[in-house]
C-alpha cells in the first residue's frame, strides 16, 4: 500500500494536497476526542457532585430525625449518630438555631483519623469541601449541619470504559489518517495530472516544439485552461507559419528590385549601357518600390503601440475620406476603376494620419483587386453613436477560406493582382481597433467585396 500511496505522491503539489486530506482526518478524529473526553469529564463531574448531595441529604435527615423524636437537641442522643457519621467518612459539627454549636464529631470522641480509615476502606475519596446545611423540622429551622463530605470517585467500570473509548478514538484516527492519504493521494494524483500534461506542453512549447498541445483535457476549470493553451498554441504556430511565409515573400520582394538595380548598375561599371534617363528612371522606380515596402514594414510595427501614440482631435470623417480618395485619384483613374462616394456630414474623434491610412489602405486594397472596368463605392453614414463607412467593390470577391485570414498580419490574398506586402489590412484593423471601433468584411465570391468600418462618432454631428 505504501509503494502505491508513493507512486500517487509524485510532485510538489501532490503531496501537499494529500498531506492536506490526512492532516484534515487526523484533526477530524482529535476533535472527535477532545469533545468525547470533555463530555465525559462533565458526565463525571455532575456524578460526584450528585454522589457529595446525596450524602449530606442523608446526614441532614439523619439529625433533623434524631431532633424530631426528642423535640430538642440532646447531645447523648448526638452521640449515638457519630458511627453512622464515622462510617460515611465524613466530618460533622451541629449549631442550634441561635447559632451555638451543640455537637460534633471531636466531642463524641470520634478521632478524624478514623474517618479517614473508613474513606479509604469504603474508596470514596478526600474530604470536599465545607457546606452549611439547614436542619428543618416540620417547616422551622431547628439547626445548621456544618459538613465535609468525600468527594466521591468515579467507578472503575466507567474510567475503564472511557480508556476504551480512547483507544478507539487513536486506533480511528490512525485509520482515518492513512485512508485520508490515500484517498488524498489518489484525488491529488488525478486533480495533478492534467496540470502536470500542461506544464510539460507550455515547456515544450517553449522550447520550440510548436506542435505540442495538451492532450488530457477534463471537463473541468483546468480543461478550460488546456483548451486556451491549445487555442494559444495554435496561433502561435500559425503566427509562425504566417511570419516564415511572410519572410520569404519578403525576401522576394527585395530580391527582384535589388536584382534589378545591381544588374543596371554593373552594366554601367562595365560600360555595357550608359546612364541614360531611361535607366536612371528605372532605377528610382525600383528604389521607390523598395521604400513603399519598407514603410509597410515600419507600419506595422507602429500598429502595434498605436493605441499610445493615437493623437486625438474632433475633425470631420467626411473631409478626411474625400481627401484619401482625391489622394488616390490617379491611381484608381490609370487602373481604369470609377469610384463613387455618398458621404454625410460625421464628425469623430481620432488621429487624422491614422484614420486616413485606414481610408488608404482600403482603397489600395481595392485596386489590387478590383479589374478594368469595375467600381468602388464609399458610403458614410451615422447610425445611432457609431460613423459607419462602407467601401463596396465590383471585384471578384474574396473566397471563403481567404475571407477568415484577410485581417491577418502578413496573409495575402491568393488572387492579388499585383505583388505587395500582405499586411495593408491587418494595419487597417488594428488602427481602427485602436480608435475603438471595429473593421469587417463581407463577401460573395463573383459578386464584389463590403468592407464595414465603425467608428464611435461625436454628438451632435
Amino acid at each position: 500500500m505504501f509503494t502505491a500511496v508513493r507512486e500517487l505522491l509524485r510532485g510538489r503539489f501532490a503531496r501537499r494536497l494529500a498531506l492536506a486530506f490526512a492532516a484534515l482526518g487526523i484533526g477530524t478524529a482529535a476533535l472527535t476526542a477532545v469533545l468525547v473526553n470533555t463530555a465525559f469529564t462533565a458526565r463525571f463531574e455532575d456524578y460526584l457532585s450528585e454522589q457529595q448531595h446525596t450524602r449530606q441529604q442523608q446526614l441532614v435527615s439523619l439529625f433533623a430525625s434524631d431532633y424530631r423524636r426528642d423535640g430538642t437537641w440532646d447531645t447523648r442522643s448526638l452521640d449515638q449518630l457519630a458511627p453512622t457519621v464515622t462510617m460515611t467518612g465524613s466530618e460533622a459539627e451541629l449549631l442550634d438555631a441561635s447559632g451555638r454549636k451543640v455537637w460534633s464529631l471531636a466531642d463524641a470522641n470520634v478521632d478524624a483519623a478514623m474517618s479517614a480509615m473508613h474513606r479509604d476502606m469504603m474508596g470514596t475519596g478526600d474530604l470536599g469541601p465545607p457546606s452549611s446545611l439547614p436542619v428543618t423540622v416540620d417547616g422551622q429551622q431547628v439547626g445548621t449541619l456544618q459538613v465535609r463530605v468525600p468527594q466521591g470517585t468515579v467507578p472503575a467500570v466507567d474510567k475503564d470504559f472511557q480508556s476504551s473509548v480512547n483507544r478507539q478514538l487513536t486506533a480511528g484516527a490512525i485509520a482515518a489518517a492513512l485512508v485520508a492519504l490515500v484517498v488524498g493521494a489518489y484525488t491529488a494524483r488525478r486533480a495533478t495530472a492534467p496540470i502536470a500534461e500542461l506544464t510539460h506542453a507550455a515547456n515544450d512549447l517553449a522550447a520550440g516544439r510548436r506542435d505540442r498541445r495538451a492532450t488530457a483535457i477534463p471537463d473541468n476549470e483546468i480543461g478550460q485552461l488546456a483548451t486556451a493553451f491549445n487555442t494559444m498554441a495554435d496561433r502561435v504556430e500559425k503566427e509562425d507559419q504566417l511570419r516564415r511565409a511572410f519572410a520569404a515573400d519578403v525576401a522576394h520582394e527585395l530580391r527582384t528590385p535589388l536584382a534589378i538595380q545591381r544588374s543596371q548598375l554593373e552594366a554601367i561599371q562595365d560600360g555595357i549601357s550608359k546612364p541614360t534617363q531611361e535607366v536612371i528612371t528605372s532605377l528610382h522606380e525600383e528604389t521607390l518600390r523598395l521604400a513603399r515596402l519598407v514603410a509597410d514594414l515600419e507600419t506595422l510595427a507602429s500598429a502595434d503601440a498605436a493605441a499610445f501614440t493615437l493623437e486625438r482631435r474632433p475633425l470631420s470623417l467626411t473631409v478626411l475620406v474625400t481627401d484619401a480618395v482625391t489622394g488616390l485619384g490617379d491611381s484608381f483613374a490609370e487602373a481604369g476603376i470609377a469610384v463613387r462616394t455618398d458621404l454625410d456630414e460625421v464628425r469623430v474623434d481620432g488621429d487624422a494620419v491614422r484614420l486616413r491610412q485606414i481610408v488608404t489602405n482600403q482603397l489600395t486594397n481595392a485596386l489590387k483587386f478590383v479589374p478594368r472596368g469595375g467600381t468602388v463605392t464609399l458610403t458614410l453614414r451615422r447610425e445611432g453613436h457609431w460613423a459607419i463607412l462602407r467601401v463596396a467593390d465590383t471585384g471578384p470577391g474574396i473566397p471563403a477560406d481567404d475571407l477568415r485570414h484577410i485581417f491577418d498580419r502578413f496573409f495575402r490574398g491568393s488572387t492579388a493582382r499585383a505583388n505587395g506586402s500582405g499586411i495593408g489590412l491587418a494595419v487597417a484593423a488594428e488602427l481602427t481597433t485602436a480608435h475603438g471601433g471595429t473593421l469587417t468584411a463581407d463577401s460573395i465570391p463573383g459578386h464584389g467585396t463590403t468592407f464595414t468600418t465603425r467608428l464611435p462618432a461625436l454628438d451632435g454631428t
